[in-house]
């Protein structure tokens, strides 16, 4: 039970646990420096006029559009597949 709390999440966007956790850290990176890129536009609006949006459009792409590491036959479920056969 313990071990499905820290697999299943990862097993369903087909990744490992350490591969989960890496693209975690990843995007928690790019959204750390997102933050401060923000936070100087705030006060110097003429600096980092797109980075906060561009960060935003590349995280969202990565995190949604091309997440799934798993083939679509794996995405598919059981039921579909037995009933195409």
């Amino acid at each position: 039970m313990l071990k499905s709390a820290f697999t299943d999440h990862p097993a369903s966007v087909g990744e490992t646990y350490g591969q989960h956790m890496g693209m975690a850290i990843s995007f928690a990176g790019r959204m750390f420096l997102a933050s401060l890129a923000c936070l100087i536009h705030g006060f110097l609006p003429f600096l980092c006029v797109r980075t906060g949006s561009a960060a935003i459009t590349d995280l969202h792409s990565r995190m949604v559009t091309h997440r799934d590491r798993r083939t679509a036959e794996q995405r598919e479920p059981a039921s579909s597949r037995a009933a195409a056969a």
